[in-house]
């Protein structure tokens, strides 16, 4: 509990400080043709993977990809792709752009919690249960990973995809260098990091880095999965509207059989997470001066209320969003976690070229 919460403030942190929300890093490739946001995502996930093969071989976490559960991830990616446009984020977007001020996401933080209980207890949770058959595992019946298609170790998987990405970012940078600015004391250094907006790969580094930390954090509550904040919402939900449930917090207890070594961590850890989210995001921007209400039109935060449903049922049927199945699943290495992925992206494009752009592409002049 008390590593989780510094761990969830830091995320805030690091996310609004680059603006680092998965919703607008795929949708400004369509309307901005800007990738910067990806190559921060990119950045989080190649740096979250090399931190996780250095713990691996360590013997300090287990590592666990989620299985391919093809089905799940084909639904749930189209309505997570599709809500996020409407909702203006996804699902770490949203908190801490709550934390911030934007009425919309403080709005859609109570549709992502309805959206994650529809599926997970409500009328969608027969289909939920259904898909679970249709799963593509590995000849060994372990999930389907890079790893497993490639041969190569998870390290070695690590270790290519990380020269790969000091390549292109070596390709990646500037021609010349920009004069060299006066020397600044460590304190007015610190204030002027603080108080100014990130580039989003620094974000990205950062978020990358903690990533490990997560893991142990996890871990130590019997969790054996980095970091994911989906579930996290709808419980902090349940502990506002539902009285008749009593959260007591337990230390983990010990699993027989070949699965992970403890039970899953008590909600009150999960809960600290996401409100530490929100803290951290209102933290950072309130350093540069951008923490306060931000109003929006009635019918945009009509659409973020629905897009916000269509973004918490998708994370249940995948069983997580960005933060969870792509910077987390796709650092572990996960295939289900990449077909996750492109699935989201494709499902965002069209929704951004057929709602934000009106179906047309903008032409430079």
């Amino acid at each position: 509990m008390l590593t989780a919460i510094p761990v969830g403030f830091l995320f805030g942190f690091f996310l609004q400080k680059g603006d680092l929300c998965g919703a607008s890093a795929f949708s400004e490739v369509l309307v901005l043709k800007d990738a910067r946001k990806i190559w921060g995502l990119w950045l989080a996930i190649v740096t979250g993977m090399a931190g996780f093969a250095l713990l691996d071989l360590l013997g300090w976490v287990t590592l666990s990809p989620k299985p391919f559960l093809w089905a799940h991830y084909r639904l749930g990616g189209v309505l997570f792709g599709v809500g996020m446009v409407l909702t203006g984020g996804c699902v770490s977007g949203t908190l801490y752009k709550a934390g911030i001020g934007h009425i919309n996401s403080i709005v859609a933080l109570l549709g992502i919690s309805i959206g994650i209980g529809v599926v997970e207890y409500g009328p969608l949770a027969p289909l939920n249960a259904a898909l679970k058959s249709r799963i593509w595992k590995a000849a060994d019946g372990s999930p389907v990973t890079i790893s497993s298609l490639t041969g190569l170790p998870f390290w070695a998987v690590a270790a290519v995809l990380a020269m790969a990405t000091l390549g292109i970012a070596w390709l990646k940078r500037p021609a010349s260098r920009p004069a060299a600015k006066p020397a600044r004391s460590g304190f007015a250094l610190t204030r002027a990091l603080a108080a100014r907006s990130w580039k989003p790969f620094h974000a990205g580094l950062l978020i990358g880095l903690l990533a490990g930390p997560a893991y142990l954090s996890s871990a130590a509550s019997g969790r054996h999965y980095p970091l994911g904040v989906t579930h996290g919402v709808l419980h902090a939900q349940l502990v506002v509207t539902d009285g008749n449930l009593a959260y007591v917090y337990q230390l983990p207890k010990p699993v027989a059989g070949n699965g992970p070594a403890y039970s899953a961590p008590p909600a009150p850890k999960k809960i600290g997470v996401v409100c530490s989210v929100v803290a951290g995001g209102w933290f950072s921007a309130r350093l540069s001066g951008q923490a306060r209400l931000i109003g929006k039109p009635p019918e945009q935060i009509f659409a973020a209320l629905i897009g916000s449903i269509l973004v918490g049922a998708g994370a249940a049927f995948a069983n997580g969003c960005v933060v969870g199945n792509i910077m987390s699943g796709v650092a572990l290495a996960s295939a289900g976690m990449v077909f996750f992925t492109i699935v989201v992206v494709l499902a965002n494009w069209a929704t951004t070229y057929l709602y934000l752009m009106g179906g047309a592409l903008r032409v430079k002049r």
